[in-house]
């Protein structure tokens, strides 16, 4: 069983062991938690491959002492080639989920990692490229073990993704998928990690690395091009702020469904909910999930296209209003329009008190499939969430920004702790969010308690086609009955059940105690020293 993890000199969290390991290895040597998250998110996407990858995307939130949160966007564009006519003409009306014409979007990440070492150097961070980047190069070069969620992803997904270019060779060589256990050599994306660390990460947009990716992405046949990769910078933005039960929590602005965890929170604090696990509990974030979702479904996409600022949806008597809409003892109906993910949440917090929150993702497993032939970048397919409908708020045009699942979460608590938190999990991740907040600092639950406890996924994620109510079979059965007797039909699953996502959190309390948390759903650690 797991235990909340307690250490004073700094602490990474990370789905993966080797990543955690990475990131606690630069605390260790003398770097800062921005420093510590670039070396665990470059690992990353080298020892989960199904969830991450150079070709994605990235959101920060990081808090220093004494100072605003900050907040970086890494999300790429759609092409300048592509458009509602190019998908019309070329592919029927739709734009496919798999192959080349899937990866229709910059991939941001990198530029996430460039923008985050910027703040790290305005705060005394000095720790060279080459080192952050050293296990991610290591593992690469070395190979590491195939996990479990790698291997049942291949095998999943292997009809689907057999004949998308560069996909086969890697994972299923001899046309058989890669199995639990067995050595995954990357030396690709071993090379181009080590570009990195040589040339600087601005290449990867705007120098040889950029030639190199845009002619593996131009013979795979994606729109994205050299002209893409070279206009391309992440943001700095002003992360979204709600006071939840005297607590600031802060999360990301749209494209992101930020805006929807941070409003879930809002009105589930506004129900009068005394304690965990109940009917009042779950009925109570179920039923505040709804709500928010509404609202996500309705505005949330590239800010620059939004009428409404969504800090408006937090006000106070917006919330108050979807809270009083809430019946206390029935199931508003349900399902509603839901979206796929795939994602990984990790946390660092340092002896001088910086924490960082930072999500990272190809969208789906493997994103679009495609894997680059001379560079070996996997490529999202992130933009498979616009519409091909020019009316809908979330339309496909050139150089938008696409609707992001993905959003990392931070709270700076009444008593002065610093909380990091999130997952992963598509539609589970305001979700899941909700329930670790709600369970340790509403509820008093302890850190790894409130990550192991039960959880339920309203909506759909991990690429399956329901949108109900799912719930792992360790919820009393008394509250299962009240919960269908409402109306809201649960359905029950494996008692540790990936499909609720990879969690994790930190928190940092005033005297420098630093706890952490895994999720046991993973292959993940909380490292610290």
């Amino acid at each position: 069983m797991l235990h909340t993890k307690r250490a004073y000199g700094g602490m990474v969290t990370a789905p993966h062991h080797l990543a955690a390991q990475a990131g606690s290895r630069v605390l260790q040597d003398g770097g800062n938690a921005i420093e510590a998250m670039v070396a665990a998110a470059a690992t990353m996407t080298v020892v989960y491959p199904h969830m991450n990858a150079l070709g994605g995307d990235n959101f920060w939130l990081i808090h220093q002492p004494g100072r605003d949160v900050t907040a970086i966007d890494a999300c790429g564009a759609a092409a300048a080639t592509a458009s509602i006519d190019f998908y019309n003409d070329t592919c029927g009306g739709v734009i496919p989920s798999r192959g080349p014409l899937a990866a229709l979007t910059c991939a941001g990440a990198v530029s996430g990692w460039q923008n985050a070492l910027r703040q790290s150097a305005a705060i005394g961070g000095k720790m060279p490229l080459s080192r952050l980047l050293e296990d991610a190069i290591h593992h690469a070069e070395n190979g590491v073990a195939v996990t479990n969620t790698l291997a049942n992803n291949i095998a999943a997904k292997q009809d689907e993704l057999a004949d998308v270019p560069g996909f086969a060779p890697i994972y299923l060589p001899d046309g058989q998928p890669l199995s639990l256990g067995q050595r995954l050599r990357q030396p690709r994306i071993a090379a181009t990690l080590g570009q990195l660390a040589s040339a600087g990460l601005d290449d990867f947009y705007r120098g040889d690395l950029a030639q190199a990716i845009a002619a593996d992405l131009s013979r795979a046949g994606s729109p994205v091009t050299r002209d893409d990769l070279n206009s391309h910078h992440a943001l700095d933005v002003a992360p979204l702020k709600l006071s939840v039960a005297g607590h600031d929590v802060f999360n990301m602005p749209p494209p992101t469904q930020g805006l929807a965890s941070l409003m879930l929170l809002g009105i589930y604090a506004r129900l009068g909910v005394e304690q965990a696990e109940g009917f009042d509990f779950i009925h109570g974030l179920l039923e505040s999930t709804k709500q928010a979702f509404v609202v996500r479904d309705a505005h949330v996409t590239d800010p620059a296209y939004m009428p409404v600022e969504a800090q408006s949806f937090l006000a106070d008597q917006v919330l108050d209003d979807m809270a009083a809409a809430i019946d206390p003892f029935t199931a508003s109906p349900w399902p509603r329009a839901a979206a796929k993910g795939d994602t990984c949440w990790l946390g660092a917090v340092d002896s001088s008190g910086c924490a960082v929150s930072f999500i990272q993702s190809i969208y789906w497993e493997f994103g679009s499939g495609v894997v680059l032939e001379d560079t070996g970048i996997t490529w999202q397919n992130r933009g498979t969430s616009f519409s091909l409908d020019a009316a809908h708020h979330n339309a496909l045009k050139p150089g938008r920004r696409p609707f992001h699942t993905i959003q990392p979460a931070l709270a700076r608590l009444s008593d002065g702790r610093v909380m990091p938190y999130g997952t992963m999990g598509g539609e589970g991740q305001p979700q899941t969010q909700a329930m670790i907040f709600a369970r340790h600092v509403l509820h008093g639950q302890d850190l790894q308690a409130a990550i192991t406890a039960p959880r339920w996924l309203l909506g759909r994620t991990w690429g399956a086609e329901t949108t109900s109510l799912r719930m792992e079979g360790r919820f009393e059965s008394d509250v299962v009955a009240a919960l269908d007797a409402a109306g809201h039909d649960p359905q029950m699953i494996g008692d540790y059940d990936e499909m609720m996502g990879h969690a994790g959190a930190l928190v940092l309390h005033p005297d420098g105690l630093i706890e952490g948390a895994s999720d046991p759903r993973c292959d993940g650690a909380a490292l610290g020293f």
